[in-house]
């Protein structure tokens, strides 16, 4: 292990004993940064003379026993669709005007009140709205595992950046698997919080914020910084007094169902099938009680959704100019104007498709402790593509089993469960109970302990 690939825990120990300082570590970390950014495009705004800076005073505090927070030193990124003050939000499109942001955003001001180092924002599709690194705005983004592939999205860069090792925090947002999405498809560890306990500035139907790591602990530490209310979200939960950092748990007992029918969109390929159900026999064989469930999600619920967010995304562009509409990756465009023809009943008989998602997922943690399935259906695509079916037509066949979730509320989190025999990650999605965002984070937590996790990163091509 190089120090550019310590945990936060170890990082915080080497600032502690003075074997480390923050300002040595980024300066490690920039060299990482600099071999492998040209391959993979993770980054908006990369400032390493300001990281630099950052890192300086850091080191200070450290010195002197005057730290802001747990995560003072901590090189992080944030998805460009969070806010930070005096930087423009391109939104991933061509189509927006270059604005500087008045203020932070909640989980950028959350980062800096506890001092991390905010040292660039990562990449991420027009509007936030594919599963994909393809951007009007931005250079494509790639999966370091294979550089032909996809990372998913829409944290493109975020998870890109977590596998290439650009530190131990990047913090994505999930609307119907943002973050869980290119987490399976990229190795990492990504966590979509039960709603509300990460504010988000704006808000709307199903967004969340999420840390994506490497290792579990490391979202455990950003959990604790990023999970302070904040009065911009009406929706953000009262102060908790969890300890973020208490992750055993006994599985014995505990009941689990095990979806591997996500009820529509696109099949699950045999290698993504295969690793789940060897996840499965991890959890029975250290004693929880498998139950295979039947899907959350219907395809009356999925066509319902794609109206509703058609019609509330071509109201968001409705007002552009011809020519600013026209600058959207042609993809999302095509898709929008799907929405220009849905009147006000329809729109509203789509969005009550997410109530029966809500209901659908209710009944089901009647049954259960917890649910396990894919993250992903599909093994990996190419880069250049929109969507795994780059089909506008039919653009949410991928999200079957992470959308619900969004719907509902509920804790769900991706973490490595094995490889493709093309040496593609794949991803177990772990889910809990609303408001139990602990049980999913020890859940995951023991899964990877019982696997070891990633040992084997990639590495950055030799130039």
């Amino acid at each position: 292990m190089t120090e550019t690939d310590l945990t936060i825990r170890e990082l915080r120990r080497r600032f502690t004993d003075k074997s480390l300082s923050p300002f040595e570590y980024w300066l490690a970390l920039e060299h990482r940064i600099d071999a492998w950014e040209p391959s993979i495009c993770a980054l908006y705004g990369y400032d390493p003379e300001s990281a630099r800076g950052q890192a300086r005073a850091s080191t200070e505090r450290w010195m002197k026993g005057e730290t802001l927070g747990s995560l003072d030193g901590i090189p992080t990124t944030l998805k460009e669709l969070i806010a930070t003050k005096g930087q423009p939000v391109p939104l991933g499109t061509k189509a927006s005007e270059l604005k500087p942001a008045a203020e932070d955003a909640p989980a950028a001001a959350r980062a800096r009140e506890d001092g991390a180092i905010v040292f660039a924002k990562t990449t991420c599709p027009d509007y936030g709205m594919l599963s994909s690194g393809l951007s009007s705005f931005h250079p494509l983004t790639r999966n370091p595992w294979d550089t032909t592939q996809n990372p998913g999205g829409s944290s493109a860069g975020a998870a890109a950046a977590a596998a290439a090792g650009y530190g131990p925090l990047h913090i994505g947002t999930d609307i119907g698997g943002s973050v869980r999405l290119p987490a399976g498809w990229t190795g990492v560890f990504g966590f979509k919080p039960s709603h509300g306990r990460i504010p988000v500035d704006p808000y709307y139907v199903g967004r969340c914020a999420g840390p994506m790591t490497r290792w579990v602990e490391d979202a455990a530490y950003a959990m604790a910084t990023l999970s302070r209310p904040d009065w911009r979200d009406g929706t953000s939960l009262p102060p908790n007094m969890l300890d973020w950092m208490d992750l055993d748990i006994d599985v014995r007992g505990l009941k689990i169902g095990l979806m591997l029918d996500a009820g529509c969109g696109l099949p699950v390929d045999a290698e993504v099938r295969t690793a789940v159900e060897a996840a499965a026999r991890r959890f029975e064989g250290e004693g929880a009680v498998i139950v295979p469930v039947a899907p959350v999600m219907t395809r009356e619920m999925l066509d319902g959704l794609d109206t509703f967010w058609r019609a509330r995304f071509w109201g968001d562009i409705e007002g552009l100019s011809d020519e600013r509409r026209s600058s959207i990756l042609p993809y999302i465009y095509s898709w929008a104007k799907g929405g220009a023809g849905v009147s006000g009943v329809e729109a509203v008989r789509g969005f009550n498709q997410t109530i029966e998602m809500r209901k659908s997922c209710g009944h089901l943690f009647t049954t259960v402790d917890a649910v396990i399935s894919p993250t992903n259906p599909i093994v990996s695509y190419p880069a250049e593509w929109a969507s795994p079916t780059n089909d506008p037509a039919q653009p949410f066949e991928h999200i079957c089993f992470t959308v619900p979730w969004n719907m509902s509320e509920q804790p769900a989190s991706s973490i490595n469960c094995g490889f493709s025999k093309t040496g593609m990650p794949i991803g177990l999605q772990i889910v809990g109970p609303r408001f139990d965002d602990m049980r999913v984070l020890k859940l995951s937590k023991a899964f990877e302990d019982w696997t070891g996790g990633i040992k084997a990163w990639p590495k950055p091509p030799v130039r």
